[in-house]
């Protein structure tokens, strides 16, 4: 690049979304590189994002969010067009949204001739009952003017099912922040959650059909007939999708599941700071998605020392070898417990656990960052000609 690039960086939420933290990390790694990212997001609880980032960072004010997701989306999609023609769009090179919200709304900005056009990184892409939810993820895609995915997985998919040619920008993980050698807080975390000490598995993203919550309880209650002593950590979840019927399913399904319950426990949301010395907790991280973009979370718990359970299914076979994780069918809880029991098993957790810090090496956010340059070059000449 002849000189720094002003980029306003979008992503839906300040929340610890793999979306979000993949945009934040973003912005810092190009930062690193010399140029000067600004992350956006909307913000109705006044917090901030869930981190403070070392990049500029705009968490504008918004109003609580109305019940109904397809109004919420439209909600959100109007207070982002507000904020920037109230702040102003003189000030970037590139607009870059990482999300149907923030693309819709740049989509908006462009036919009103605010903005000369726009980039969008399609992290996954979901199937909506609502025809007007599915009407808004298409365009904010297909109103874009150059696209990026984190997998080859959905750059395939683009290209087969949408046409587009999408260039590949992969993901990251800070080895800094997650590392095996505990520091302390280790201890303080498992007594404020209430831990025991039996082996705990850790499920990272909430009670969603996507994760597969549902299965891998299941899977979870036929492991404590063999381990009494295992506890299962459901964190995080903050997502402004609907999943209350999900969730109302997975409740039926612990209060069935007896003395095995107890072993359970669902955390909501955690606190940045929290979640390193929550992966040096785990036994294993569990991740039996049916459906992920990349899957964040299993390089941050490779970096940590920590097994992954994953599914037998891209994303996850693109960048994890047979011998890089134990897999398991997601769609029988059989396979899911079946992995969890032979993680138990000394000889077969020790190899995996050095394995993962050669894995996540290989995932830097410097070379995420610089894997988007030639689009943003091209992308730049072109709006700016």
């Amino acid at each position: 690049m002849t000189r720094p690039l002003r980029i306003a960086m979008l992503t839906h939420s300040t929340n610890p979304r793999g979306g979000v933290v993949h945009a934040m990390q973003l912005c810092e790694a190009l930062l690193d590189l010399g140029h000067a990212p600004v992350l956006h997001a909307p913000d109705a609880r006044g917090a901030g994002f869930f981190r403070v980032p070392r990049c500029p960072a705009v968490a504008f004010p918004v109003a609580r969010a109305v019940p109904d997701m397809t109004a919420m989306v439209e909600q959100r999609i109007a207070d982002y067009v507000r904020h920037f023609e109230d702040a102003g769009t003189d000030g970037f090179d590139l607009f870059h949204a990482h999300d149907g919200i923030s693309g819709n709304a740049l989509a908006t900005l462009k036919e009103r001739g605010r903005i000369p056009g726009f980039l969008r990184t399609v992290h996954h892409i979901d199937t909506f009952e609502d025809p007007r939810l599915s009407a808004l993820q298409a365009r904010a895609i297909r109103a874009a003017d150059g696209w990026l995915t984190v997998s080859r997985t959905w750059q395939a998919h683009l290209a087969e099912a949408w046409g587009i040619a999408a260039d590949l920008s992969g993901n990251g993980v800070d080895t800094v922040r997650f590392r095996p050698e505990a520091d302390g807080r280790e201890n303080l975390l498992r007594a404020r959650l209430g831990l025991g000490a039996g082996p705990l598995f850790l499920c990272v993203g909430g009670i969603e059909a996507r994760k597969n919550t549902v299965r891998i309880l299941d899977a979870f209650v036929q492991l404590r007939s063999l381990r009494p002593d295992a506890q299962l950590v459901i964190a995080g979840g903050a997502s402004l999708l609907d999943h209350d019927a999900y969730r109302a399913e997975f409740s039926a399904r612990l209060a069935a599941a007896g003395v095995a319950a107890s072993g359970v426990h669902v955390t909501g949301p955690l606190g940045d700071a929290d979640m390193a010395p929550l992966y040096r907790l785990a036994h294993a991280l569990v991740f039996a998605s049916v459906k992920e973009g990349f899957g964040l979370c299993v390089l941050e718990a490779m970096a940590s020392g920590v097994p992954v359970i994953v599914s037998s299914i891209a994303p996850f076979t693109e960048y994890l070898g047979r011998g890089d994780a134990l897999w398991c069918d997601p769609l029988r809880p059989a396979s899911i417990a079946d992995a969890m029991a032979l993680s138990l098993r000394t000889p077969v957790h020790e190899p995996f656990s050095r394995r993962g810090a050669a894995i996540a090496a290989r995932h830097d956010w410097a070379g995420v960052a610089r894997a988007h340059l030639p689009l943003y070059e091209r992308l730049a000449e072109v709006t700016h000609a």
